[in-house]
């Protein structure tokens, strides 16, 4: 008998059995990291590149290579988990490192990352040291095994989990004889139910069926749904499915094809596939869409009940990647509108939650609050007249296919000419159709959207929330696919900065098309002054300089006066379209004296009245705003235990956000405001605050209050939740469980890199 045999029978009689089992990573290991350690490890912009969202990324390692980069002058290879390797061996020719392995004579690496952080707790309560920098910008060093000396030495508070309370006990003793049993991991795979397999089959019949006209209607339709967490209404399994180009066919293992972006030549016959998404749900790129045999139906009626035909499939060249326009002109583009417009919540979540996954590309150049409309697709005139779209299609194609630094400004160039000719005959085939109430998409409870900002991460939610914003989009069908390609299909987080900046100066000249857009519904003596407000300081450089002029001549059919016509207009709005408004909102937009919802127990109504003092207040008279961080929530407990979530969004302003860089300089700090909504409108939270309801009105007076640093921080030690809270795990991770009670399909892990040190 050998001595591990012997020691393993003293080690059964002595009581430790339980401890001498092989553990489970499903069962005993995951659970763990996904309780503390995936709020920042998921994504492309988790430290190192670690994802501990499943066994598969566990084993791939870490690697010192960030994604995010804005300053790299060539593109870098691709790492996507669950497609650019599908093993360890293929993880470790990219140059990832294992976190589980032991060295000779050294733990593993993640091992030793726990153990400096069990040597070094945080005292309760109270702030990090000054000098730990916890920025999401900060420098991970990442250091390799024979490293890990030297990077305890130089920051002994750069153990895991870092800069927040640590594991439990018996987490961290559960982790550490993990891993000296050898950290094995045993790779689990979601099996989908016999109704979702019988589901999946019938899409991927849909996707994969004979025929040209066939083939370019699965290829727009995977360009569109590539990113989606596809779900199967009516199921109660909870599983998520992604759609993927795959070198097998129907009944037979995925085996993805990996391609930068989702419109590239795949290089092979290929079969459009449902895949099972196996690791853990997080908040920040759960995009969810919805799948059923009524959709699919839908997509029969939308493209194929129509006499159109298509000769022959394009290519994947450049020019048919910049112009999806022309690449698809066959489809009608009433169909591919429209298909747009049943899910406009999830393709302007894609804007924001897409590839970018933290986004400043794409959010520097919009403001803190705006709302969205879409414009009726029976007076959009793309759709409707022939001779237009003939003339406007070459003119929509979008740069960001070549990245040579040298050509940035003749790239800019060369696409803004483009689009500035396109608005020109844009603007005089309105000012034949005066616009009117008509043109407004009111189909279903997507039509109407409220974005809220927060530095480089956004929102979107159903409805119109908060008071009214300085500037609304009115997005057509050009408008909306454009965005969605030129921020989604053909933006590459792994590309190089001559590609990062034009995907930016081009969505810069998108959102000035649907500010325009929106001022042709105001009367026309009234536009270019609102204009100009939008353009304050060097803003009327750029409006002289890189956009066309606006419309002053053709009036609106809206009836509204000229002084505060924005305000009216949307006043009518949320009257016109309340049947269809999924966010009424009495808090920020209060009618009366009862600012709360009438359908919530006394003490929250009380609570809400007591916040709603907080809105429609600027900086310059309520002080605490300049101390708030950009998302904040607030947990208000009942007495019963029962509690809500409250979003208290800080609205920064700007004089304008038409530049890629000096943002600091355009802010309006004592214009800034706060939006108060219940439940979450951040992936990514900025600090918590724990009060029961009875204290509401003591907190708001408190922050009312706020003269100083010193007076914000007393608001802090009193109701905050510090990352040193010993209780802080509880509270984070009660916000994934508030999700999943309240919104179960959109529910998923928060990211706490955001998560400040007040």
């Amino acid at each position: 008998m050998s001595f591990r045999f012997w020691l393993g029978c003293l080690l059964f009689l002595s009581g430790g059995g339980a401890q001498a089992q092989t553990l489970s990573y499903p069962r005993d290991i995951q659970p763990i990291f996904t309780a503390k350690c995936v709020a920042c490890h998921a994504c492309y912009d988790s430290p190192c590149q670690l994802n501990l969202g499943s066994g598969d990324g566990a084993q791939r390692g870490s690697t010192k290579l960030p994604v995010y980069d804005g300053t790299r002058v060539k593109a870098q290879q691709t790492t996507r988990l669950f497609l650019d390797a599908l093993d360890e061996a293929g993880w470790r020719r990219k140059d990832f490192h294992s976190v589980l392995d032991a060295q000779v004579g050294q733990a593993a690496l993640m091992a030793r990352m726990l153990e400096l952080g069990r040597s070094q707790p945080l005292p309760p309560h109270v702030k990090l040291p000054a000098e730990l920098d916890i920025g999401i910008g900060r420098d991970n060093s990442c250091p390799l095994p024979n490293e890990f000396a030297a990077y305890a030495a130089k920051g002994p508070h750069g153990g895991m989990p870092f800069a927040v309370t640590g594991l439990t006990d018996t987490e961290y003793s559960t982790l550490q004889r993990w891993l000296e049993q050898g950290a094995p991991v045993e790779l689990s795979r979601i099996q989908p139910s016999a109704s979702e397999r019988q589901q999946i089959e019938q899409w991927e019949r849909l996707l994969n069926a004979p025929g040209a006209r066939e083939a370019l209607v699965s290829r727009w339709l995977y360009e569109h749904l590539f990113l989606a967490h596809l779900y199967f209404e009516g199921e109660g399994g909870g599983h998520f499915f992604q759609l993927v180009r795959s070198r097998t066919p129907s009944g037979e293992p995925v085996d993805p094809i990996a391609t930068r972006r989702p419109n590239e030549d795949p290089g092979t016959h290929f079969h459009y596939r449902l895949r099972p998404i196996s690791d853990v749900i997080v908040h920040k790129t759960h995009i969810t869409y919805p799948l059923s045999a009524a959709r699919l139906e839908r997509v029969r009626q939308l493209f194929f009940s129509g006499d159109w035909r298509a000769d022959a499939v394009p290519g994947y060249g450049a020019a048919h990647r910049a112009n999806p326009f022309l690449t698809f002109q066959a489809i009608p583009p009433q169909a591919r509108y429209q298909f747009m417009l049943d899910n406009a919540e999830y393709f302007v979540r894609t804007f924001i939650r897409g590839p970018v996954c933290r986004g400043q590309i794409a959010t520097d150049v919009i403001r803190d609050n705006f709302w969205v409309l879409f414009q009726d697709p029976r007076h959009d005139r793309y759709l409707t007249d022939a001779d237009y779209r003939a003339k406007t299609t070459p003119l929509l194609a979008m740069p960001g296919q070549f990245d040579e630094l040298g050509e940035l400004l003749s790239f800019w160039n060369i696409y803004r000419g483009k689009r500035n000719q396109y608005e020109k005959l844009r603007m005089q085939a309105y000012a034949e159709t005066p616009a009117e109430w008509a043109h407004v998409w009111s189909g279903n409870d997507n039509a109407l959207l409220s974005i809220f900002r927060q530095h480089d991460s956004a929102s979107v939610r159903k409805g119109l929330i908060g008071e009214v914003p300085q500037t609304l989009w009115w997005m057509d069908y050009p408008l909306l696919e454009r965005t969605y390609y030129q921020l989604v299909v053909n933006f590459d987080v792994y590309g190089n900065v001559s590609h990062q900046g034009q995907t930016r100066l081009y969505f810069d000249l998108i959102r000035n098309g649907a500010e325009l857009n929106f001022l042709r519904l105001l009367p026309a003596a009234s536009r270019q002054v609102i204009l100009d407000s939008w353009y304050e300081q060097g803003g009327q450089l750029k409006l002289l300089l890189a956009y066309t002029s606006i419309d002053t001549q053709t009036p609106s059919k809206l009836d509204l006066p000229r002084v505060n016509p924005k305000q009216t207009l949307a006043r009518q709005l949320l009257t016109r379209f309340a049947p269809i408004n999924a966010a009424p909102d009495p808090i920020n937009r209060c009618q009366g004296t009862h600012c709360y919802r009438a359908d919530q127990p006394v003490p929250l109504q009380q609570a809400e009245q007591a916040l709603s003092r907080l809105t429609n207040r600027m900086a310059a008279g309520l002080p605490v705003i300049e101390h708030l961080p950009e998302a904040t929530l607030l947990r208000v407990q009942l007495a019963d235990g029962r509690r809500e979530l409250y979003s208290l969004l800080r609205n920064r302003a700007h004089s304008n956000v038409a530049f890629m860089f000096g943002e600091d300089w355009r802010f309006q700090p004592r214009q800034d405001t706060l939006t108060v909504y219940p439940g979450v409108l951040s992936s990514y939270p900025n600090f918590l605050f724990n009060l029961g309801a009875g204290e509401a009105p003591a907190f708001v007076t408190a922050l009312e209050q706020v003269r100083s640093s010193d007076d914000f921080e007393r608001v802090v030690e009193r109701w905050g939740v510090r990352r040193s809270h010993p209780q802080f795990w509880f509270y984070f991770n009660d916000l994934t469980r508030y999700l999943g009670e309240t919104e179960p399909i959109e529910a998923g892990v928060l990211d706490m890199n955001r998560y400040q040190n007040l």
